[in-house]
């Protein structure tokens, strides 16, 4: 195994002994495949016929590059020659930076013909939630990972390839095929399942450690180390970052205190001056274009720093809709209740036919799609909805048979049975002085349970929602009188 021991001058700690760091200017040479249980399989439907591509022209000094890469891999025991293969695909090269090309391989007639592997891999956000919050980290990232896992002897010849030098084929997992993706990912959950979620998480091939203390961290890779080396699984060192505070992870810097967006990663921001492309423009800078372009550049200057959420604790959701798209924010309160924290943000801009419903209708759309995309947090928490319209009284009401063919009609009514959502509304209120303070409050009684929830607004425009479950059957307007109780408590 090769980790990254030496590049900044580092000296090796006692949990590291025997394992052997990288040597400068190291490469493939004396490469083993790894021991791991999965060996991948290419098996092909009956209904199509295998394709014998023809060699494809190249220039000569594309030729000699794709040689001394072709040599390389023979060095290194990942090919063999093939003879009288049935699927033959040709080299496409792919020019680098530095000058050097990426050797890949043409697997498409070869992809078409094989089923679709449908082993999922781990959503992004739950393995983000899952690593913020912890004091240290190491990330960890495959050597040529696909390469490490060794091909089924009888598919070996499906990936041959050809070149003036023969057809050659694949004794490991190439790049380019359909399920590679999903067969490194099986292969790392087999090895390892009893470590994932606790003491590391695991994505295709980046491995993060992660852990509260440095002791812990240092157990954790003593583990994790011993793994790789029972299956000779090798790690690049070049990609290696050991015990950290913080550090990216799939688009995001994680580390204890929360979730910041990777400021190298690249924002859309045309959609926000949409309106000012209409044919009524003027094409003239006003005031107008100065203040949205000032909040844009507020907004990216200070990104948010996200935070899981915390069980146990309700979770508030903002939803807004706009003409042609929509918003949500999902946040939580800390443990003094006064502050909240952002866990998510979404958006959507509405399809053409979506855009043209109703506004109570564009907000159950909105709804349905928020609730679809943050499932794993609604199952387990309670959600306060905090909108200008209420669309679970919609819902509930006769309005909805006005709507009962549409399909978005269904999901709407299957949040209520999955999620356990109350909505506080936000009517139109009388003229306020600035120093007045304002109280909503609304109530939800249903199969599920009853509950009622206020929402007190400073001055300031500080929101302070407070919420309560009832525990005692009762009527609705003793659900909606108990709920102006509770603000008036909190107002007192």
């Amino acid at each position: 195994m090769i980790v990254n021991m030496v590049s900044e001058g580092v000296e090796a700690s006692p949990f590291l002994s025997g394992i052997r760091p990288c040597l400068p200017g190291e490469t493939l040479n004396n490469w083993t495949c790894s021991d791991a249980p999965v060996t991948p399989r290419l098996p092909t439907r009956p209904d199509c016929k295998p394709v014998q591509q023809k060699l494809r022209r190249m220039r000569t000094d594309m030729l000699l590059k794709i040689r001394e890469e072709v040599q390389k891999q023979l060095d290194a025991g990942f090919l063999k020659v093939a003879k009288y293969p049935e699927w033959v695909a040709n080299i496409v090269s792919v020019p680098k930076k530095d000058g050097k090309v990426r050797m890949c391989v043409d697997y498409r007639d070869l992809n078409k013909a094989s089923p679709k592997d449908n082993f999922p891999l781990p959503h992004i956000d739950t393995l983000v939630d899952n690593t913020a919050g912890h004091s240290w980290f190491s990330f960890m990232d495959g050597l040529s990972g696909y390469n490490q896992i060794k091909m089924h002897l009888e598919d070996m010849e499906k990936t041959t390839f050809v070149t003036l030098w023969g057809n050659l084929c694949y004794k490991v997992m190439p790049f380019g095929l359909k399920n590679a993706g999903a067969t490194y990912q099986r292969s790392m959950v087999t090895l390892f399942h009893d470590m994932m979620h606790k003491e590391i998480e695991v994505y295709v091939d980046d491995m993060i450690a992660k852990s509260h203390t440095e002791e812990e961290n240092l157990q954790n890779l003593r583990k994790l180390f011993l793994r790789l080396r029972k299956y000779r699984l090798r790690i690049n060192p070049a990609k290696c970052t050991f015990a950290v505070t913080s550090g990216k992870l799939l688009g995001f810097i994680v580390r204890k205190k929360g979730i910041e967006v990777d400021p190298d990663k690249p924002y859309r921001t045309s959609h926000h001056l949409k309106h000012r492309r209409r044919k009524n423009n003027t094409g003239v800078w006003d005031d107008e274009c100065q203040i949205a372009f000032e909040k844009i550049k507020n907004y990216l200057t200070n990104a948010p720093v996200l935070v899981a959420p915390t069980p146990g604790r309700s979770l508030i959701l903002y939803l807004t809709v706009y003409e042609e798209s929509m918003g949500c924010v999902l946040g939580q309160h800390d443990e003094s209740g006064r502050k909240e924290s952002p866990i998510y943000y979404l958006s959507k801009k509405f399809t053409s036919c979506e855009a043209r419903y109703p506004p109570i209708q564009k907000l159950c759309c909105a709804l349905v799609w928020a609730t679809k995309r943050l499932r794993q947090y609604k199952l387990y928490h309670t959600t306060w909805l905090i909108s200008k319209l209420d669309p679970l009284k919609f819902l509930n009401g006769g309005a909805r048979a006005n709507w009962k063919d549409n399909p978005l009609a269904d999901a709407a009514i299957r949040i209520r049975h999955r999620v356990y959502l109350m909505c506080i509304m936000e009517g139109k209120e009388e003229s306020l002085g600035p120093s007045s303070w304002r109280l909503y409050f609304d109530e939800a009684s249903n199969a599920l349970g009853r509950g009622v929830g206020a929402v007190l607004i400073s001055p300031k425009n500080v929101h302070h929602p407070f919420t309560s479950r009832l525990e005692f059957f009762s009527t609705n307007n003793v659900v909606e009188y108990e709920a102006c109780v509770l603000g008036l408590r909190a107002a007192i």
